[in-house]
């Protein structure tokens, strides 16, 4: 179930809005245009895949890169002489 709230009516319920979460993405609007998504913690772990764990983002084939320059490809000082 979705919910959908003015960013007014969140600043003044957030309990309630965070209690909505649990059964579904809660839309904060902006002059009647969604703007933000409130999610539980559970669904956004689903919708990622990741479990919220960093093992889990380091595991992935495409997780993060890591190429560090060699000294011989850093920039060399200028030569004014």
């Amino acid at each position: 179930m979705t919910t959908q709230m003015s960013s007014r009516d969140f600043n003044q319920r957030v309990s309630e809005a965070k209690k909505a979460s649990k059964d579904g993405p809660v839309f904060i609007t902006q002059r009647g245009k969604p703007q933000h998504v409130l999610l539980s913690i559970e669904a956004y772990e689903r919708l990622t895949g990741l479990g919220g764990r960093i093992s889990a983002l380091l595991a992935q084939p495409s997780g993060l890169e890591f190429d560090p320059l060699k000294l011989d490809d850093l920039p060399q000082p200028a030569d004014f002489s």
